[in-house]
């Protein structure tokens, strides 16, 4: 590896493997991804039956549901990180394995053990669709991209829509362990075709599993998500579901220093604490509570008495049926949003989609009396989600370096899924406390389901507002201009380097930035702990690399990248500093004067003394407030406040009449 001293150029790029038909990747990954949603819902219709059927208690039971929940939760992080750094087709084809696995299991099990064993094997799929966003990204021509994202995010509602008629018809025709026998049979296929059709991604990042972080992170997870789970039944003000909840706190809290420490982390938290970053997350926590609403409400409306005076008395098997529409919605929006995303961008088409949402559920508020209206408004709700959800993994995917494309993406999806649950446990919660005595059987009352459709709207118009300072963010960049060199291939290679100081050293929390000659973005890396850095390039050649961090002056420089050896050390030469003058009150300088800097929150930053010329230089702390203090030999004082957020600061100070 060398720096160019002469005209930039272009090597010759090594000739490219031949891609796989951009529409079986698509038809493959969509359609593992709709096998493994239907895996986590078939059995939920069937679960009042399952204590007969089972001869357990109902809460024995729900175990059933919250081992998939915890499962997902727990192997969403540790297999898309582990997809970034040892290839995504394997753990494709890895996490496939494992839910086939549990289908096989629940198949020839009549044991209440045994199926819960099989069900957490199931939720270990959940991990689908992160990767298979990310093999998309990768494999897929920039402008399918798209169309293959929206519809691989629009699988689990398509799962969940075409389960739920599924679910009924097995119920009334085979025995409940065709529930198993069907997405095992699936599953096995789409195993073997994944194998074939999947190509292996050449875009990995090394360096060793964070083991510390995935252990802490699972423990954090499952004492929460069991609290959401089950705290309906152990009561939400009991020791057991309060203890969890401050458990899982107290590990987190553990957690972000850990990994905020770990060279390669299990989730890199400076690319997640991003505002672009955060904001989608945030948004996909709302709509994510507002999607699984619209299943949850829709199917009470269905299902709840006439006599109720709002319900329509449909069985399974019908509420099924008509739950379908709401599943289509998804399939035949995917194209729509990807169009939208492609002429409008993924920030406009989420945001109007979690408007939509809001403004459906406002509506359904008024108009849920008879089956055209609750249809129509289920579906409505589904459009508008199928447009965010669409388009927010694209979002994620333009914020975060392509080396993190898996574990951000499944980080948002975890976060979807803790949204989802959510509604679970408030839609429980809610209905549980408002019951009726209709005809001599217990029902949920009209004004919960009219409060819940309430709650349901301002969560979508809360991620509305959480995603709309998205529109003026620049992290959102055209998906043209992260294609890599002007000769338009895609960052497949990655290379790693290290940002030090002149002396060396490595200076942490650095960013670099790759482009072209021509100024197109190719990717971006966050340096670790270690100063180290991973960036995806598309192959030999000349390359404009900046390197920046928060204290230092900026660098850029002309790299002529060779794959094999990566990248020279990246050097950042000089400090940035907060210097000035340290006078007396009639603007004498003053020699040997203390000088202090701290926060103002009241933290000692650093202090120096001035020169004989009344001078002080300190390094530039991070943007922020702070306040300049200093003392004199001869007990003189002063202090100011200082804003630093540009590059050098002075600061200038006056010390007052000494003490008597």
């Amino acid at each position: 590896m060398t720096v160019s001293t002469s005209s930039p150029t272009t090597t010759a790029q090594p000739p490219e493997a031949p891609r796989r038909s951009a529409a079986l990747i698509v038809a493959t990954l969509s359609l593992c991804g709709i096998v493994v949603s239907l895996q986590q819902t078939l059995l939920l219709p069937l679960l009042p039956m399952l204590p007969d059927l089972l001869d357990a208690s109902a809460d024995s039971t729900s175990w059933l549901v919250t081992a998939t929940l915890l499962t997902g939760a727990i192997a969403t992080p540790t297999v898309t990180r582990l997809a970034d750094m040892y290839g995504k087709r394997r753990m494709m084809v890895l996490t496939l394995a494992i839910s086939v696995l549990g289908s096989i299991l629940g198949a020839f099990s009549e044991d209440l053990v045994l199926l819960i064993v099989a069900r957490a094997l199931q939720g270990v799929g959940m991990a689908v669709v992160p990767v298979g966003i990310a093999i998309m990204r990768d494999e897929l021509p920039r402008e399918r991209i798209p169309l293959g994202v929206a519809l691989m995010s629009a699988t689990l509602a398509i799962g969940a829509g075409v389960g739920l008629p599924l679910s009924g018809l097995i119920s009334e025709h085979l025995d409940w362990h065709a529930i198993f026998w069907a997405t095992g049979a699936v599953g096995i296929v789409l195993l073997i075709a994944a194998m074939v059709v999947l190509p292996e991604s050449p875009v990995r990042t090394r360096g060793s599993f964070d083991f510390r972080g995935a252990l802490l992170l699972s423990a954090a997870l499952t004492a929460l998500m069991l609290a959401l789970s089950k705290g309906s039944h152990w009561g939400w003000g009991s020791p057991t579901t309060l203890g969890l909840v401050a458990g899982g706190g107290v590990l987190l809290a553990i957690w972000v220093p850990v990994e905020l420490r770990t060279p390669s982390p299990l989730v890199d938290l400076r690319v997640s604490s991003r505002r672009s970053v955060v904001l989608v997350n945030s948004a996909s926590v709302l709509v994510g509570f507002a999607m699984f609403a619209n299943m949850l409400l829709t199917t009470q409306l269905l299902q709840m008495p006439e006599a109720s005076g709002y319900g329509l008395g449909l069985g399974i098997l019908e509420t099924g049926w008509w739950m379908v529409p709401n599943a289509a919605a998804f399939g035949l929006m995917a194209p729509v949003s990807a169009w939208l995303t492609r002429r409008f961008g993924p920030q406009v088409t989420a945001l109007s989609g979690a408007l939509l949402m809001g403004v459906a559920y406002a509506a359904r508020v008024f108009l849920s009396d008879d089956l055209a209206q609750v249809v129509i408004g289920s579906v409505a709700v589904g459009v508008g989600t199928a447009m965010v959800y669409g388009a927010l993994p694209t979002m994620i995917m333009r914020a975060v370096p392509v080396t993190e494309t898996a574990s951000a993406n499944g980080l948002n999806v975890l976060l979807r899924s803790i949204g989802t649950t959510s509604a679970s446990a408030i839609v429980a919660a809610v209905t549980s406390a408002s019951v009726v005595t209709i005809a001599g059987e217990e029902a949920t009352s009209e004004g919960a389901i009219r409060l819940l459709f309430w709650l349901a709207a301002a969560a979508a118009l809360v991620g509305a507002a959480v995603l709309f300072p998205t529109l003026g963010m620049q992290d959102f960049a055209p998906e043209a201009d992260r294609s890599g060199t002007a000769t338009s291939s895609r960052p497949n290679c990655v290379v790693h380097g290290k940002v030090v100081d002149a002396n060396a050293r490595p200076v942490r929390n650095a960013v670099v930035t790759v482009l072209t000659m021509e100024g197109a973005a190719v990717d971006w890396g966050h340096a670790d702990s270690d100063g180290q850095v991973a960036v995806a390039v598309p192959g030999h050649g000349d390359y404009f690399i900046v390197t920046s961090a928060d204290g230092w002056q900026p660098r850029s420089r002309i790299v002529t990248v060779d794959v094999e050896t990566g990248l020279p050390p990246l050097v950042l030469r000089d400090r940035l500093t907060l210097e000035g003058t340290i006078t007396d009150a009639d603007g004498v300088p003053i020699e040997g004067v203390l000088v202090i800097l701290t926060h103002h929150a009241g933290e000692v930053v650093t202090s120096t003394r001035t020169d004989h010329e009344g001078r002080y230089a300190v390094p530039r702390p991070p943007n922020g407030r702070y306040v300049l203090s200093a003392i004199c030999d001869t007990g003189a004082t002063g202090a100011r406040p200082v804003t630093v957020w540009e590059a050098n600061r002075t600061a200038d100070l006056t010390l007052g009449t000494p003490l008597a």
